[in-house]
């Protein structure tokens, strides 16, 4: 596996469009358009007890948008040598994660829900799911991993 080149500055906020309504708003998501890949999966997370920490990984080729659909949470990207956190709250805002970077979801508010849209389906291989073995890939340490 060659080294992984991400950064956590590779990782945006992207403002989605937003049709408002009085009778409610929508937020239409078109593929290379709203986002930069194609969407092959949608999945989302609630019902997440207060304190847990969800995800404690990175891919290796997969990009998501993360989209707080209701309430609040941060994510926490991590490159290797940086650390930031982004915090989620309005559903018309995603955040863009590229390949290679190691993230956690904390602080889910009550009742929030977090909906991911993914480029890839999902396939175990991509996963990296041990923090030691991620940091070797990022750093180009590529013996054992």
């Amino acid at each position: 596996m060659d080294e992984i080149k991400t950064s956590v500055y590779n990782c945006t906020v992207i403002e989605l469009p937003q049709v408002e309504s009085r009778s409610g708003n929508i937020t239409p998501v078109t593929c290379n358009k709203e986002i930069p890949f194609n969407i092959k999966r949608v999945y989302y997370l609630y019902d997440v007890p207060g304190g847990e920490t969800r995800g404690g990984h990175a891919h290796r080729n997969l990009h998501q948008l993360i989209v707080a659909a209701s309430g609040s949470f941060d994510v926490v990207l991590d490159d290797g040598k940086i650390r930031r956190t982004v915090s989620l709250n309005r559903p018309n805002y995603g955040l863009y994660v590229v390949p290679g970077i190691w993230r956690e979801l904390i602080n889910f508010s009550s009742g929030s829900v977090l909906l991911v849209l993914a480029s890839m389906s999902y396939d175990e291989c991509d996963y990296i799911r041990d923090y030691s073995i991620f940091s070797k890939l990022k750093n180009g340490d590529t013996h054992n991993s």
